[in-house]
Parts: structure tokens; sequence; C-alpha cells
């Protein structure tokens, strides 16, 4: 085979997968946005104007949205082939100094847009499979009482099965969507071809007119509109997954036309058949076909619902990295792919706010307006930190800056006011998990900062202790003591306290500190650096971007190639372990202290977290006042 033909293969998996993983979410949208939109609650009247303007809408929607804002502009904002507002955040947080006013502003604006990419991703299991076995109701209404249980139950078999990993299922995911898309298409054709007046809304004007005419009803309508875009983010956050080429392709190949299709084609049943309003997906094909849609639409879901799981757990592992949130337990479910992970807390905690949801609003319309908030807020954060990237990282004009973003800033800024009127009808829920997430997280940052000021505040410096410590050396014994040491500290206190203690000092002594840089990945050749302080002591600092895999054990091997050799058995690791404590007087308000008290206290342990061996582990414990 020649390398052409390898691309070209290579290129058609990438873009299969990315047809199941990436595009779930978007693509099961059809299951629910035309009957949300005609909801009686919005007082839309169904008439063909106002279906043409809509249907106009929700094209020329994920025209300038999904193909324009994020397939052609967003995606080249890449952080080293990673994508996520994670990603950029960390992207246009180094395009600015530390002390700029811009600064702080970045990183709120990127942890309020992320906090609210957690409660897009409870709703959307919640809303996607309700939305799927509701079509039972379609068939039968004797049905109607067993829609919340039957949800209940897939949803729980779904996270009960998030430990063994998606390798095994995952395999399907592609060839169930690629069936789903070509479900979509058929059905949107046939009812074309039975109603081809609607062909019209393929006309951008017919959209503009139904804005005019209807001023605050469209508005309204609007914020239905929006549930045709959610999943847009995702394409951008798997982005280092898949790369740009296949989610661009997959886009306007399979996903684009597919979807198109199928809004175009639900219109044209609406214009034909009023009366199927109340579930026009379910509708399109008669009754006969209602029971294999709810199985396909349920599979379809299910998927969905798996592809925003696995990005909460991508998110978290970032947020840990970044300072955000507390070390907890991550484990890996594949061994040939190292983005495939579980993680235990995030997992049963998402679980029970997604049934929360469920059991709380019953249905998918009550859930439609709980999710357009969560999904047009975090594209309005993408949209402002974008502007900041290609500003001040690619150092383009101003003028062209504001040309490329200020159009979908206002876009979005449009979507979010009309999403905000059902604030009172739902849009609360999202909210109400991103403030408490956004708390936690500004919480947890916070109160490393105050723990690492107090630190500082009593350190003494490395050098200079050295330098007294070796004018009347103690005792040397055999082996190699690793003291791990924050960046701002002076000596480590284990180290103290061994001394203190044991009156001892090993033969030779490294400091072991880790630097998180606003990168993805470092490179294995760049993640070492060591300086010789004299007397068999050294620092080791270790750079480590915020998705690549601490694992200290590895680094040690990677230190052969600088001139240090590690021998496990003969190596241990002192480690202070922190006590926190709330002290009155500056820092955060009391509740926000003991908040961060208690996460420190739950906080995986670090030895656990960098996975050093166990029994080559010492702890001594420290007490911290903030």
């Amino acid at each position: 085979m020649t390398s052409q033909q390898h691309k070209k293969s290579s290129l058609v998996a990438l873009t299969l997968a990315a047809v199941g993983i990436v595009y779930g979410d978007i693509g099961t949208s059809p299951l629910y946005t035309l009957k949300t939109v005609f909801d009686p609650q919005h007082g839309l009247a169904l008439n063909a104007p106002n279906l043409i303007g809509i249907v106009s809408l929700i094209f020329w929607g994920l025209t300038i949205i999904v193909s324009l804002k994020y397939v052609t502009l967003v995606l080249r904002a890449d952080n080293r082939g990673e994508g996520g507002i994670m990603a950029l955040m960390a992207l246009a947080l180094s395009s600015v100094s530390r002390h700029s006013r811009w600064h702080t502003v970045l990183l709120l604006v990127g942890v309020f847009g992320a906090t609210l990419f957690y409660g897009d991703s409870v709703i959307t299991p919640a809303i996607s499979v309700l939305s799927a076995i509701e079509g039972l109701e379609v068939a039968t209404p004797a049905f109607s009482p067993y829609v919340v249980p039957l949800t209940i139950v897939v949803l729980v078999a779904l996270y009960a099965v998030q430990s063994h990993g998606t390798a095994g299922i995952g395999r399907w995911f592609a060839p169930v969507m690629v069936v789903w898309f070509i479900a979509l298409s058929v059905m949107g054709v046939i009812n074309i071809v039975k109603s081809p007046a609607i062909l019209a809304a393929l006309n951008p004007w017919h959209a503009l007119v139904f804005m005019y005419e209807n001023r605050l009803i469209a508005f309204v309508a609007l914020g239905a509109v929006v549930l045709s875009l959610t999943g847009a983010e995702a394409l951008y956050a798997d982005m280092g997954h898949f790369g740009k080429k296949p989610i661009r392709t997959a886009w306007f190949m399979i996903v684009f036309p597919a979807l198109a299709l199928n809004y175009l084609g639900q219109g044209g049943l609406l214009l034909a058949h009023p009366e199927a309003v109340t579930n026009p997906f379910y509708q399109q094909l008669g009754a006969w076909s209602v029971y294999p849609l709810v199985i396909l639409s349920t599979m379809a879901t299910v998927i969905a619902s798996q592809a925003t799981i696995s990005g909460t757990f991508s998110m978290t592992k970032q947020a840990i990295a970044l300072g955000l949130l507390p070390r907890m337990r991550i484990c890996h479910t594949s061994e040939s792919e190292i983005g495939q992970i579980y993680i235990p807390a995030v997992n049963w905690l998402q679980l029970a706010v997604v049934l929360l949801a469920v059991v709380g609003f019953g249905s998918s319309e009550n859930l439609a307006a709980a999710y357009g908030i969560a999904v047009t807020a975090t594209m309005l954060a993408t949209t402002i930190l974008t502007f900041f990237v290609i500003r001040y990282r690619w150092k383009l004009p101003l003028l062209l800056c504001f040309a490329a973003t200020g159009f979908f800033i206002v876009i979005d800024i449009m979507l979010f006011s009309a999403s905000t009127l059902k604030l009172f009808h739902g849009g609360w829920f999202p909210l109400l998990l991103g403030g408490i997430l956004f708390t936690t997280m500004l919480t947890w940052r916070t109160g490393r900062q105050l723990v690492f000021k107090n630190l500082e505040k009593h350190a003494i410096p490395l050098e200079d202790f050295l330098n007294s410590l070796f004018m009347a050396p103690p005792v040397r014994v055999p082996g190699t003591a690793i003291f791990l040491r924050g960046e701002s500290d002076g000596v480590p206190h284990a180290l103290l306290h061994n001394l203190s203690h044991n009156k001892v000092l090993h033969e030779r002594v490294v400091f072991f500190t880790i630097h998180i840089v606003e990168e993805p990945w470092v490179p294995p050749a760049e993640q070492v650096r060591i300086t010789a302080l004299g007397h068999d002591c050294y620092q080791l600092n270790v750079y480590y971007g915020f998705k690549d895999e601490a694992d200290i054990p590895k680094v040690l091997e990677l230190c052969a190639d600088h001139g240090l050799q590690f021998e496990m058995m003969e190596t241990s690791f002192f480690i202070a372990r922190q006590t926190v404590i709330s002290a009155p007087g500056a820092g955060m308000a009391p509740w926000r202290e003991h908040l961060f008290v208690a996460m420190s206290r739950n906080a995986r342990g670090a030895a656990d977290y960098y996975q050093i061996p166990t029994n080559r582990v010492i702890e001594l414990g420290t007490q911290v006042e903030i």
C-alpha cells in the first residue's frame, strides 16, 4: 500500500470515528428541536410562514455557528493540536502576561465557560435519552408512565459500565451513528419530496422576515432554535483525538447534509400534517417506524451521552492539572489509548445530578429550557477567548480580529439573551450547577495560592541552607532521598523533619519540583531539567502539560539521559502531607476556607496521584494556616 493510500484509508477511519464520537450530541438534536420550538407555551403559531422561517433559522444557524465559527475559525485555535475550552483558556492566558489586567478576566471567562460545559454534560444524557424513550408515547399513550423509569434504567446502566472503558463498545459507535445519519437523510428526503415548498427555507430572507414580523415571539423561539446547535463545542473539544481534517470532513460530508435534510423534512411533514407537531421526529415515516426508530434513537442518544461523559472526565483531568480542582483518583481504561480515563468520583456525582434532572424535569420539553443557557454561555466564552488568541498570540490586525469574532459575539449574545428568557422555566438549573462549580474551582485555586504564600513566608532559601548544612555535615547514609518540593518552596519541610528526628542525610539528595505549563503536552525530551547543587544534591525540575500523564517512575527513567540514574529499591520518596487549618483574619470568607479545608483533606495523596510505588514513600505531616 502506498503512503498516499494509507493516508486516505486512515482519514476515512478517523472521519468515521469522528462521526461516532464527536457528532452524537448535535446529531440527536432533531429528536426534540422542532417539537420544543412549537411548544404551545411559546405561543408561536404553526403556519407556513412561521414554519419556513424557523427551519430557515435552524439551517442558517448550523451554517453560521457550526460551519463558519467552529469548523472554519475556532478549529484553527489549537493548543499544540488540542482543543476544548480549557486548552483555549490556557492558550489565551499564555498570550497575555501574568501581570496583565486581562489575565484574571480571561481566567474567569475560561472557568465560567468550563463550568457551564459541566452543566451541558449533565443535561445532554438526560434530555437525549428522555427524548428517545418518549417515542414510545407516540406508539401508544399507555407507555407514558414508563418513560421516566425506563430512562433511569438506561442511564444507570450507561454510568455503571464507565469503569470498563469504551474500547469494547466504542468500535460500534461509528457504524450506529452512520446508520443514524443515513436514517435522518432518508426520512428528510421522503418528506421533502412530499412537501417541496419547505425548500424555500434555504433562502435566509425567510429567517429575517420571520424575526422581523414576530419580534418578541421570534426572540423566544430563538431560545429553542439553539437546541439544534448543541454539541458544537464537542467537535472543538475532541480535536486532539481526531485532528482537524477528519472532524471537518465528517461535518461537511455526512453530518451537516443529514441534519439539514432532516430538519427540512420535519418542516415538510408539518406543512402537510400540522397535527404531527406533538412529536414530528417519530411521525416522519408513519406508525410502522416508531419502534425501530425508538431502538435506533436510544442507541444514538447513549452514544451522544457517552461522548459528553468522556468529555467531562477529560476536562476534570485538565482542571486538576491547571490547579482548579483537587487531585482525584484517575483510572486508565485502555492500555493503548492514553485519553481513555475514568474518574469514579465524577462519574457517580454526575449520575446523581443527571437522575435528579430526569426526575425533576420529567420530560424533554421541560429540560430543553435548561439546555439553551449552558450551550450559549459556553459558546460566548469560546468566542471571547478566541479573540484574544488571534489578536495577542497570532498578532493579527485588530480590525480583522474584530471582524472575525465580532460577528459571532453579536450572534452569541443574541442566542444567550433569548435563552435567559427561560431562566425561571429551568434555565436556573445549569446556572446553579455552573455557579457551584465556579465557586469550587476558584476557592480551590485561591486556597492553594494562600497555602503557597504562607509556605513562602516561612521558607528557608534552599542554597543558603545547604551551604550552612555542609559546614558541619550530618551523617550520610546509603541510598537516594527524593524530596517533593513546590515551585515557590524553600527547604522542603520533610527534609527539616528528617534531619530533626533522624539526624542523617542520604548520600544522594534530589529536590523534585513539578511545573505544569499552559500547553497540553510537553515532549519527553523537554520534560526533565537537572541542576547540580553540590555535595551530591540535585534540583530536578519536571515539566508537564495539562494533558500529560503524571508518572514519576517514568520521569526518573528519563533522568538517565541527563547523567542521573535511579535504582528504585534504593530510593526513598519523602513527602510532606499538608494539613490545612482555617485561621481567622485575612484570606477567604470563613465558609470558603472551610470548603477548601474539606477539599484538601479529601484530595488524593501526591504519592498515589503521581504513581510513586507506595512501599518507597515516607510521609511527614506539616500544618499550614490560611
